[in-house]
């Protein structure tokens, strides 16, 4: 606490991100990481692109950027803004579009940014409870609202809707602004930016930081009609005029462009996390269906707070969630097969069991 703070400094609660420890030797598995790394092409790019221009002010429209995304996913320009990641975009999105007189939904539980910007824009919000497999459900969203917002996948829980659900509730909803977070969805959903042809109201929003793995490069953007891209733009340049430096518009492109390097890269994933779906499972785990870079698991013996102390304790970090209805999970990083192997031999010593976990 300081004297200096304003008011609504006092009453803001922080989202607290993964931790970031330094720690040698440390098998990290907390922050959703991509573990096989970007496209050899991003690094010749931003090389370039800082030893030539690095002095001067990137574009502020990131015209180039914006194009590529365009193009990579069959829209116009227009409909393309871009931000220093998709935290920066959903947050503007918060303010632009989905701070209305009406109250905003959102499930209770989903990325824990949405609450801590609800609090920091005053935005009136209604939790809608996940059901008790711990999937959105797209009927308990027909009430009264302003907007909606989820992710898809859902994050912590690595659930998916389908294209066609979603679209359900876009039925449901002609007039009220809906957000989808699209930070997993290469991992294995359905994207909704098809629907943007179709519902105005529409914005999905996407990242670099996941399946591209740019997370150091801070590279987020979102598609919609032209409408909602302006009232992004509006909130960007009364806030920052150049959110995105001239390496990671470069790097981006670069990544955009390197389609077999992106495909490896997700087959290399969603192999591992099928490996590791089973192994939990032979080790008395509970395993949510996953379409995300991640799983979210549970075991019926520990709790999990002491179950993520414990993997701590072997150098081995995992996220936990103190959130009574999914204490009980750890959100484990789909990482390499090594990276695989020590958490499972972790995972084994923890549990007391010394059978072949793999």
């Amino acid at each position: 606490m300081n004297r200096f703070w304003s008011r609504l400094v006092h009453e803001l609660h922080p989202y607290v991100p993964g931790e970031q420890p330094r720690m040698s030797n440390l098998v990290k598995l907390n922050t959703n990481e991509n573990p096989f790394g970007p496209s050899p092409r991003v690094w010749s790019a931003i090389r370039a692109e800082a030893a030539e221009t690095l002095r001067l002010y990137p574009d502020p429209e990131a015209t180039a950027l914006r194009r590529a995304l365009a193009a990579y996913h069959e829209v116009r320009p227009e409909q393309v803004f871009v931000g220093n990641g998709s935290d920066e975009v959903l947050a503007h999105a918060f303010v632009a579009l989905l701070k209305q007189d009406a109250p905003l939904l959102l499930p209770d539980i989903s990325y824990g940014f949405f609450q801590a910007w609800c609090r920091l824009f005053d935005i009136r919000a209604e939790t809608v409870p996940l059901d008790s497999a711990l999937r959105v459900r797209i009927a308990d969203y027909a009430r009264p609202a302003g907007a909606i917002i989820f992710p898809n996948p859902n994050a912590p829980t690595g659930i998916a809707l389908g294209r066609a659900e979603i679209a359900a509730l876009l039925e449901m909803h002609p007039g009220q602004p809906v957000v989808v977070d699209e930070a997993y969805v290469d991992f294995g959903a359905e994207t909704v930016i098809p629907l943007v042809a179709s519902y105005p109201n529409l914005l999905v929003v996407r990242t670099m930081s996941k399946s591209r793995a740019l997370a150091g490069l801070r590279v987020g953007y979102a598609i919609g009609e032209p409408g909602l891209i302006e009232a992004l733009t509006r909130v960007k340049n009364s806030f920052n005029s150049y959110p995105l430096g001239r390496p990671a518009q470069a790097g981006a492109i670069a990544a955009l462009e390197d389609e077999t390097h992106f495909q490896r890269s997700l087959g290399s994933v969603i192999e591992q996390r099928d490996r590791l779906t089973q192994a939990l499972t032979r080790l008395g785990f509970e395993v949510l269906p996953s379409a995300a870079n991640f799983v979210f698991a549970r075991h019926p013996a520990r709790d999990g707070a002491g179950l993520a102390a414990d993997l701590r304790a072997r150098a081995v970090l995992v996220r936990h969630f103190a959130n009574p209805r999914i204490s009980d999970y750890l959100r484990i990083t789909v990482g390499t097969n090594s990276q695989t192997d020590a958490l499972l031999a972790a995972l084994a010593r923890c549990l007391g069991q010394d059978t072949d976990a793999n």
